[in-house]
């Protein structure tokens, strides 16, 4: 009998009913998107290794480092393995065509990035060519960029044309992993500086250190800073996820805006949720009070209300949770290039799920009070 009251009682003002059911839906959407949005921004750290160190210039990223330090940097003990990686900045065809470009040395780069995953040929055509590069899966879709297709950018840092050929398409470990980006052999910029540009030969943006124990992370970290500590070409070194951080505090002020925006949308629901509950409450108090006067109890009352409440928010609830995915498939569409990784998660799903159960119990708690509380003389007395 409850359940078919709590069904009757729903949809007795459908269009109400509806534009509730809807607003609660876009909301809880909004809150996912938002959500998925700050997840992308912290993509990078969270898959990042801890097994992986980052041994950069202490002035800023944008000044090299010398070649020579990769020997000594080898040398320090706990460190099993050290590569190369630099920022390339070219452009594809036009501006807009913006991701990230690495020049890399090639197979101790791989050998370190384990989670890049790649066929057998696909990386012995790579590292053959020194011309080679790979690009990840998703920047693949996004360009329609195929295995033996000709890349040429357009050098801002480095100036000059390049031109890549694609040898390998890398898929990701899993869905952390960031395939947005094109990977290319550090030697063959190196060996076309010396013609163009011979000041800058023999410079590295950054090493990559791949060590034995994690948990010896910082004791490597400073064994390394202190081998260069009063050089031309101080070192400042941390981990893979420090580093990642380390790009996301500088737009800190954005993520916890977004995340305001995002639970403000939930308020403004509850609160139009609230008043609709507080609008039925008030028509029916007749109703409630003629329950109880049949001899129901208060209680009998309040799970009434709060049947009615909980079934509108779940409904909007599964309705948002279910418009997320395409909403977030049609934004990674359009700008997700700019996120490594924009995936719907698991947590954003549960706290969609949690809100919307917290907007149907709270938004049902003074009104479902009042009327169990209201006396039977003044119900029934009650015109709505």
């Amino acid at each position: 009998m409850l359940f078919s009251l709590i069904l009757r009682n729903t949809f007795r003002h459908r269009l109400r009913t509806l534009l509730t059911i809807a607003g609660l839906a876009v909301a809880v959407l909004a809150f996912g998107l938002l959500s998925t949005v700050i997840s992308a921004w912290y993509a990078g750290a969270e898959g990042a290794s801890q097994a992986r160190l980052i041994t950069r210039n202490s002035t800023s990223l944008i000044f090299p480092l010398p070649l020579t330090y990769r020997e000594k940097i080898r040398q320090v003990d706990g460190v099993r393995a050290v590569t190369v990686t630099n920022w390339f900045g070219g452009v594809y065809k036009e501006p807009k065509n913006f991701f990230p470009q690495f020049a890399i040395e090639a197979e101790s780069y791989l050998d370190i990035y384990r989670e890049y995953r790649l066929t057998d040929a696909e990386r012995r055509e790579f590292l053959r060519d020194r011309k080679a590069c790979i690009v990840g899966a998703k920047l693949a879709r996004t360009y329609g960029f195929k295995v033996g297709d000709t890349i040429t950018l357009s050098g801002r840092l480095y100036p000059g044309q390049w031109d890549f050929v694609i040898r390998g398409i890398y898929t990701g470990r899993d869905a952390r992993t960031d395939v947005g980006q094109m990977l290319f052999h550090w030697d063959y910029v190196n060996e076309t500086m010396k013609k163009r540009a011979p000041a800058r030969v023999n410079e590295v943006g950054a090493y990559v250190v791949d060590i034995a124990d994690p948990a010896r992370a910082a004791e490597i970290s400073r064994a390394i800073d202190v081998q260069f500590m009063n050089s031309m070409a101080e070192t400042l070194t941390e981990t893979d996820r420090a580093f990642q951080l380390g790009f996301v505090s500088r737009t800190e002020s954005i993520v916890v805006a977004v995340r305001i925006v995002s639970y403000l949308v939930i308020f403004i629901i509850l609160a139009v949720m609230a008043n609709t509950m507080a609008m039925t409450v008030r028509e029916r108090t007749a109703e409630y009070a003629t329950l109880k006067a049949l001899g129901f109890a208060p209680l009998f009352v309040m799970l009434l209300i709060y049947g009615e409440s909980l079934a509108i928010a779940a409904l909007g609830g599964l309705l948002g949770i279910a418009a997320t995915f395409p909403a977030a498939a049609a934004f990674a569409a359009t700008l997700g290039k700019f996120f490594a990784v924009f995936e719907v998660a698991n947590t954003t799903v549960a706290l969609q799920a949690l809100c919307a159960l917290a907007v149907g119990l709270v938004s049902a708690f003074f009104p479902a009070r009042r009327a169990a509380r209201v006396k039977i003389v003044d119900g029934l007395r009650s015109i709505g």
